[in-house]
């Protein structure tokens, strides 16, 4: 893979540290890119091999994160997997703060009047087209 920047195969914990400082660094300008894919960290051919010979492959979460000028990554085993969920979750949550609020139409105010002319048509209809009986 070709990049810019330098590249760290990190644990968990450390990856995770160093991400922190990523969006400290990118709170004013910038952007932080995190990857998450399946991956066995062998060759095809080894994985080719190792599927002939009958040989379970064990798959793993390549997590890889980018601030354009760095990227680092790790690799998470089925087990650990949970457990680094929630702290990244935890690391989210702090960073989330220097995103900037969408600008929304205010669909609802809008929206109401049309609603009530709509349903008081529909009430006036049902009244003009009241059942009526047949008598046999």
């Amino acid at each position: 893979m070709s990049g810019t920047g330098s590249r760290s195969v990190l644990q968990p914990d450390p990856f995770l540290n160093e991400l922190t400082s990523m969006f400290e660094c990118s709170t004013e300008k910038g952007s932080v890119w995190v990857t998450f894919k399946r991956s066995s960290m062998k060759s095809k051919a080894a994985r080719n091999k190792m599927q002939s010979a009958g040989q379970s492959i064990e798959y793993r979460c390549l997590v890889r994160a980018t601030d354009s000028k760095k990227t680092i990554s790790t690799s998470l085993s089925a087990k650990d997997y949970q457990k680094f969920q929630a702290s990244y979750a935890t690391v989210l949550k702090a960073h989330m703060n220097s995103l900037k609020k969408r600008e929304r139409k205010d669909r609802k105010k809008t929206a109401e009047p049309e609603k009530k002319q709509v349903s008081s048509k529909s009430e006036s209809s049902k009244k003009q087209a009241a059942p009526t009986s047949k008598s046999s």
